[in-house]
């Protein structure tokens, strides 16, 4: 053997170890990565960790990474001096691959979204979304309100749907693309109704002026935070709408993968249920939040697990 041969022959076992304890060192530092983006979702919604359970591992994580994802995107917003980011710096960075990012919360994410061929648009149209907040304050009518909503909540479900897949295997249709993105509509409204009373705090109006005007109710009255008979009518109004979004795309969950469904029609129909709380609470959205104990959580899921088995039903294509 010749001297170079023999001295290649050494090198080789070396550099070839040296690769393995670096890719050992990033996978351990993607392991690490995971497991923050999972100590976000159970930190700061406990109805979506809970929901997250019933997906297979590997799903799981890369869901609760995305949720990471949209947590810290919001924050960004929200609370700008809890992070060291502007929110142009994430959206420049949100574009790199996996292999690039330094970040914890956007390296699990990217590899979430390189691992289910994930389209970038949908996060892109998630941080335009979120940039909304930063120069709307009003919303004139549903429609525009709904143009928002699509972007900050109905790219969630699009982006959740490529990471559990479908039933079939095949790219979801436009029928089941739209359950998706009015089911997102619904969530995000929920969502408004919900926090009137946080978003005031923060010199927001989600709720359309036109509907508000409507009810002869105004502005002003919100801001006074006046839980009048007008004030329960619109809101009675907002809820019925949204009820009927639920009720109207909820059976598109049977074209989702069988391994998906429980976890997404429990995150659903849980989040579904602050609409009763708030009624419960005589539409006081101003002084308390509504919303579910974990008791309560847990008690309703033996019935939304029959629902879900129950849509699986409405297409007789999808087999159990």
């Amino acid at each position: 053997m010749l001297f170079e041969d023999h001295l290649a022959a050494k090198i080789r076992p070396i550099g070839h170890s040296e690769e393995c304890r670096a890719m050992h060192s990033r996978r351990e530092e993607l392991d690490r990565a995971y497991s923050l983006c999972e100590a976000i979702t159970r930190h700061h919604s406990k109805s979506f960790f809970m929901a997250t359970r019933f997906l297979p591992s590997a799903k799981r994580r890369a869901i609760r990474a995305f949720y990471a994802f949209c947590r810290t995107t919001d924050d960004i917003v929200d609370e700008p001096l809890t992070t060291q980011y502007s929110l142009g710096e994430w959206r420049r960075m949100a574009k790199r691959p996996a292999s690039a990012q330094h970040d914890p919360v956007l390296l699990a994410w990217c590899d979430a979204r390189e691992t289910y061929a994930v389209p970038h648009r949908f996060a892109e149209e998630l941080i335009d979304g979120c940039e909304m907040d930063l120069h709307i304050q009003r919303y004139q009518t549903f429609d525009q309100l709904r143009h928002y909503c699509y972007h900050v909540a109905s790219t969630v479900g699009l982006i959740s749907m490529h990471i559990i897949g479908s039933q079939d295997g095949l790219p979801f249709d436009e029928a089941t693309t739209q359950h998706a993105i009015e089911l997102g509509v619904a969530l995000q409204l929920t969502n408004i109704l919900r926090d009137v009373g946080e978003d005031l705090a923060r010199g927001r109006i989600y709720l359309p002026l036109e509907e508000l005007a409507a009810f002869d109710y105004h502005e002003a009255d919100l801001i006074a935070r006046t839980n009048d008979d007008r004030f329960k009518q619109l809101m009675r109004f907002q809820i019925e709408r949204t009820e009927g979004l639920y009720r109207d795309h909820i059976h598109g969950l049977a074209q989702l993968k069988a391994d998906g469904r429980m976890a997404v029609g429990s995150a659903i129909l849980l989040y579904r249920g602050i609409l009763g709380r708030i009624v419960e609470n005589d539409f006081d959205v101003f002084s308390q939040r509504a919303r579910l104990s974990t008791f309560e959580k847990l008690a309703r899921l033996p019935t939304i697990y029959r629902q879900v088995q129950r849509l699986s039903l409405l297409n007789p294509q999808v087999v159990r």
